[in-house]
């Protein structure tokens, strides 16, 4: 059982998952997830924050008993009702009948709608407060990051923030709960994956939650997913702020298709030259074979971006027209992008990668397009390396 004291007053609850294959029915969990619940008990009233997924409650119904015995929490705080939290409601509200349901307009709707509970309900406002005897819980609303009932719940007294899904991660608690206590490296990348894949689209809005935070001294960050922050308090929100403005470091990611290697070998030579260029950071991912989550991690991590695939039954190649659509969806900005394509009768890929980028904002006047016809020529080839030459400049410059 994960039960750590994280300062005074305030203890971690959570759980893990090393068995849900995807995450969302979508996103690959290799090393697992954590749902994240924490007690706050001041002198006259004790509150949970956040649930956990239903499959995952009597762990968390275990670890509540050990922290507070046979007493029951007066309040249940719900900072986000995505059901990996707030699937544990009924069965808790079954054991504590007396204890408060805690949330804004929009999450009570929702507990109404999941879960039919109306009644024992308090709803509150941005920067309402409640007071436990010496702790006192004061609630930010952050709307759309990621779902409309989002909120944040602060404790005055310990400048300690619970921040539902903002600042989470993928990967499951290996032992220790807070940074300090564990390889926090290990974590980076599973967040980087985590934003790009559950909360990308949604950068105006984390900007918004961060302005609304920024007065706030904040020593601890608990959030729903993955280990508490607090010696990495500045760093974590700086990657935070980095990525919802979509901020990249330098580097180029390469996402392709390839049927026959045509493809393939227009990519293989892109990269190359890249390297020749003094670009360090390259990701190649094969569309058909790389999952999108990790693609969508390095194309938020990277400013870079060259996409390639083949005409497939006169439109675009499939595993490169879901990587589209996500890109789009994701609302992604400030790239320095470039295409390239081959077919065999019909011109088609290139033209409706580049339809997408236009749609989304993305078409820059110095950007580069390259098509081979049926297999890439030795002027294909140059020509490639002529686009390679055009990105590597442009993050270089």
């Amino acid at each position: 059982m994960n039960i750590r004291n994280i300062t005074d007053g305030i203890s971690y609850v959570g759980v893990n998952d090393r068995t849900t294959h995807r995450f969302e029915a979508l996103w690959p969990l290799p090393a697992g997830v954590s749902y994240n619940s924490y007690i706050v008990k001041g002198s006259s009233k004790t509150a949970l924050i956040d649930g956990v997924e239903i499959s995952e409650c009597d762990k968390l119904l275990s670890n509540i008993r050990e922290i507070a015995g046979t007493e029951a929490p007066d309040y249940l705080v719900i900072n986000h009702m995505e059901p990996d939290h707030s699937g544990s409601i009924k069965v808790l509200r079954s054991f504590f009948p007396e204890m408060t349901i805690v949330g804004n307009a929009k999450t009570l709707e929702m507990v109404k709608g999941f879960y039919g509970i109306e009644d024992n309900l308090l709803k509150v406002a941005d920067n309402d407060t409640i007071a436990l005897g010496g702790l006192t819980l004061t609630f930010k609303l952050t709307p759309m990051v990621h779902w409309p009932e989002t909120m944040m719940t602060y404790v005055n007294e310990r400048n300690v923030l619970f921040s539902g899904d903002g600042f989470g991660c993928f990967g499951a608690i290996n032992g220790g709960v807070i940074d300090n206590e564990t390889d926090v490296e290990y974590y980076i990348p599973e967040m980087y994956r985590y934003y790009s894949n559950i909360v990308g689209k949604y950068g105006v809005f984390v900007q918004k939650a961060l302005a609304k935070l920024k007065d706030l001294k904040i020593d601890y960050i608990c959030s729903t997913h993955g280990p508490v922050w607090h010696d990495e308090v500045k760093r974590i929100g700086g990657i935070y702020d980095k990525l919802s403005r979509y901020e990249a470091e330098t580097g180029v990611v390469i996402v392709y298709g390839s049927m026959y290697g045509n493809t393939e070998e227009m990519a293989e030579a892109i990269a190359s030259r890249l390297a020749e260029k003094g670009i360090k950071n390259i990701r190649v991912h094969n569309a058909s074979y790389s999952h999108l989550s990790y693609i969508l991690s390095d194309i938020f991590r990277y400013k870079g971006l060259i996409i390639g695939a083949p005409t497939y039954s006169n439109t675009l190649y499939p595993p490169i027209e879901s990587v589209m659509q996500a890109i789009k969806t994701r609302e992604l900005k400030n790239r320095v992008v470039a295409t390239f394509g081959s077919y065999t009768w019909a011109p088609q890929a290139v033209k409706r990668i580049n339809s997408v980028l236009e749609e989304a904002k993305m078409l820059t006047p110095d950007m580069v397009s390259v098509e081979a016809k049926q297999a890439p020529s030795a002027k294909t080839l140059a020509d490639c390396a002529a686009l390679a030459d055009s990105v590597a400049s442009q993050l270089l410059s």
